[in-house]
């Protein structure tokens, strides 16, 4: 793992001690010290208009895009939202939630079937997801948290340097695959050429058996679904999903902030590393493999799968924070661990269908979001998925390359950059104009 990589988990894991350090200042601060103002969400009506027509043009072709390059789309979604539709940025980030959770939904179950591209085993990684996804959840409650504390200012720096860092470092791992796509192609018509001019002496009828299994090109889908999927990672995923599930929602019925509350919430610790340092105890062992990557003769070193799960830490922080998809640091790491892009993309996608659900849950929990745009904007994305996995693997099978998927998640974290930092440049500017509070709000 290189420097830049090591610095994007030391960025995750500042930003959960300035959460912890904010939350204690706050409570140690007087009420006087700053003009705090209660939270007042601005819900557009839903009617039929530019807006929506506007916003559900972007919308699906952020939803279709964002689920080719397993990073959720959340960086078009919340400035269509902002700018378009007209929600004020705290409900943006909550609608963008479910809009990724109907994305990636839909994806989930066009991935299921589907077969890894060179080896004999689904495209969806479950003992890398086992490992990732449950520090991904935990990411995710602290995000939720940060998005509650942290001023904008703070949250645009933090978004600026982590998506050019990860945009950039997706890009040159694009070229890099475009390049060894190019040599092997070549490498294949070379011999392709040679086999073609030694097979005169027989040519099979096109009637001829051998020469209907020449001419059947092999599938990508595997013969049944049910033997596609390991049950045993994936109820272990549901367990973890359900517990956390089953916190968020009776921490709902306890008072905020009370002592009940934070044993609520720290019970999340258990969970979620007792589940990851079982999976990667199993991994050093050798008695699980994470088989899609590159180099899988060795088992990983204890470091290792430590710098792995504070990546999924911090993919969940910022996908809580910023209301966009954990793919957008996961995705660039799978392609760093040289996994092929359609798994990357798979196994990205099928962690944040269960951090995604869970934030939802969370942010409905608060009434940060209207229901009937929800489920509109929801269902928008769980069609637009749906075209966008089709027409990916038909560009796949018609070119033979699979790099354009990392070009996508290159272009856009890129544009998730331009327009979130935009935006929150602009909201920043303006709050200084009006001379507006711009330090850490109190969660209590």
């Amino acid at each position: 793992m290189g420097t830049k990589w090591q610095s994007v988990a030391v960025l995750g894991i500042a930003c959960i001690v300035a959460a912890t350090v904010a939350v204690d200042d706050k409570g140690l601060s007087t009420a006087a010290a700053a003009p705090e103002k209660a939270y007042h969400h601005a819900w557009p009506p839903m009617k039929f208009g530019w807006r929506i027509v506007l916003g559900s043009f972007v919308g699906f072709f952020g939803a279709a895009f964002g689920s080719v390059g397993g990073i959720g789309g959340g960086g078009i979604f919340v400035p269509m939202l902002t700018l378009i539709i007209g929600f004020d940025p705290k409900s943006s980030t909550a609608m963008s939630k479910c809009m990724i959770t109907g994305a990636a939904v839909s994806t989930v179950y066009c991935n299921l079937k589907l077969k890894h591209p060179t080896l004999d085993m689904p495209v969806i990684d479950y003992d890398l997801a086992l490992l990732i996804q449950p520090m991904l959840m935990m990411g995710v409650s602290i995000g939720v948290i940060c998005n509650v504390i942290f001023p904008d200012w703070l949250v645009t720096v933090l978004l600026i340097i982590l998506f050019l860092v990860t945009s950039t470092k997706a890009f040159l791992k694009g070229v890099e695959t475009w390049k060894n796509e190019t040599l092997i192609k070549r490498e294949a018509a070379a011999k392709q050429a040679e086999r073609s001019s030694e097979e005169f002496e027989y040519m099979p009828t096109p009637t001829e058996p051998d020469a209907a299994a020449e001419q059947k090109t092999p599938s990508d889908e595997a013969e049944s679904i049910w033997k596609n999927i390991y049950w045993k990672q994936f109820g272990l995923l549901a367990f973890v999903w359900a517990a956390f599930l089953a916190l968020q929602v009776t921490k709902n019925y306890i008072a905020i902030c009370s002592t009940w509350y934070w044993v609520l919430s720290f019970l999340q610790l258990p969970v979620s590393v007792g589940m990851s340092m079982y999976q990667a105890v199993c991994l050093m062992q050798g008695k699980r493999v994470i088989s899609s990557r590159a180099n899988k003769q060795t088992s990983p070193k204890a470091h290792q799968l430590l710098v792995y799960c504070s990546f999924g830490v911090t993919a969940g922080v910022l996908a809580g924070l910023l209301g966009v998809g954990g793919g957008t640091v996961m995705g660039p790491l799978f392609l760093e661990l040289g996994i092929p892009p359609q798994v990357s993309s798979a196994t990205a996608t099928f962690a944040m269908m269960f951090s995604s659900s869970i934030a939802v849950v969370e942010y409905y929990l608060l009434r940060r979001f209207p229901v009937p745009y929800a489920l509109f904007f929801t269902g928008l994305a769980f069609f637009a998925a749906i075209v966008g996995q089709r027409a990916s693997r038909k560009l796949i099978n018609l070119l033979g390359r699979a790099s354009f998927i990392i070009f996508i998640l290159s272009f856009f974290i890129f544009i998730s950059e331009v327009t979130l930092g935009g935006v929150g440049i602009s909201n920043t500017i303006h709050k200084m104009a009006r001379h507006e509070y711009m330090g850490f709000d109190n969660i209590c």
